[in-house]
């Protein structure tokens, strides 16, 4: 709704809702192949380096450009979870049910990081704010990265 974005009223901007939606659908179906033929740590470090490049665009950009950019953020969230809950599960070996209950508990950054990022809007603006989201990603690329080195390295073995 900010001018700074689509400059709409709240019913119209409401409306782009689905676009993000349907790029997590198209994502899905995209990543599902892209995994078939990429380590999965090196497409979640991709995909986690793609949301931060279309996060900066989005800081900088104005008008509909900024926010189709982050609108097409879903194309690339889609096949964050289930990469990053498999490959942390990977070689939990006994203990892949208390390691799952853990991951699991994890998705409550899911209800912090959003307040943290709105109160960060209105203290700094929203284009600021989009740091707080930015650091999360950075976090992701940096697990991928990790991730993408054989299980038997990562072990110590």
């Amino acid at each position: 709704m900010q001018s700074s974005v689509f400059g709409v009223v709240a019913e119209e901007a409401g409306k782009h809702v689905p676009f993000y939606w349907g790029g997590a659908m198209v994502g899905r179906f995209i990543g599902a192949y892209v995994l078939r033929l990429f380590a999965p740590g090196k497409v979640l470090a991709c995909v986690a380096a793609a949301v931060i490049a279309l996060l900066t665009f989005s800081a900088l950009a104005s008008g509909p450009a900024s926010g189709w950019a982050l609108l097409s953020i879903g194309l690339f969230n889609s096949i964050m979870f289930p990469t990053i809950f498999t490959l942390a599960s990977e070689g939990l070996g006994t203990r892949a049910a208390e390691g799952s209950g853990v991951i699991c508990m994890a998705i409550v950054g899911g209800a912090i990081v959003p307040l943290v990022t709105g109160t960060a809007a209105d203290l700094w603006g929203l284009k600021l704010s989009l740091g707080v989201p930015a650091v999360c990603y950075f976090g992701i690329l940096a697990f991928g990265l990790y991730a993408r080195r054989p299980l038997v390295t990562r072990q110590g073995a």
